[in-house]
């Protein structure tokens, strides 16, 4: 087996089931939209960490030490990204049914993770602690995929439902302000954590 298969599984559930800016988002979106409206979301979401899994997979951290002033810019306008997303969220208002604004769909969610320093420091130490040394790389890459896609599929769209029943509890009273700011705050704390672990 390429990879170590149990411990890395162990591994990925303590990441994506742990508060993040993927899941702070697909909380807000639950909370404002209701989880049927954010399906769409959810999917983009979760397929969008393949597109870090697979580049980081085939060696693209070994062009880091030739192009370093190329990943710090990526670095900060992933952070900056981020940042955009929790002030949207503070804004958010609960609002149901559908007259409510469109939700984010699909593709809104394909970039959530590539702009996400959380989820490039979780690959990262995917492929680091858990490939066996010497394995293919399409195979090793192929089951850090799975078991990240597998994991995603279980625990981000909890977040969803969370943020749904939250909103039930609180839409129109004084709380859903501070909730939301909560949320808001929740992003940029992850981030902040994040980047001090590295990306």
């Amino acid at each position: 087996m390429p990879i170590e298969f149990f411990a890395f599984i162990a591994f990925a559930a303590a990441m994506v089931g742990t508060p993040g800016p993927a899941n702070v988002v697909l909380m807000a979106a639950g909370a404002g939209f209701g989880v049927r409206r954010v399906l769409p979301l959810i999917a983009g979401v979760i397929l969008g960490k393949q597109f870090i899994i697979w580049p980081l997979g085939f060696g693209l951290l070994s062009l880091a030490s030739e192009a370093p002033l190329v990943f710090a810019a990526l670095k900060w306008a992933s952070i900056a990204y981020i940042l955009w997303l929790a002030w949207r969220i503070a804004g958010l208002r609960i609002a149901r049914g559908e007259a409510a604004a469109e939700p984010p769909g699909f593709f809104a969610g394909l970039i959530v993770h590539p702009m996400n320093p959380k989820a490039w420091a979780m690959v990262t130490g995917a492929f680091a602690n858990f490939v066996e040394p010497g394995a293919d790389t399409f195979s090793a890459t192929l089951g850090v995929a799975l078991g990240l896609l597998a994991v995603q599929s279980v625990f981000q769209p909890l977040y969803a439902i969370a943020g749904d029943r939250m909103a039930a509890a609180v839409a129109g009273k004084p709380a859903e302000r501070w909730i939301m700011w909560g949320l808001a705050a929740a992003t940029v704390l992850s981030v902040v954590y994040a980047v001090s672990k590295g990306m």
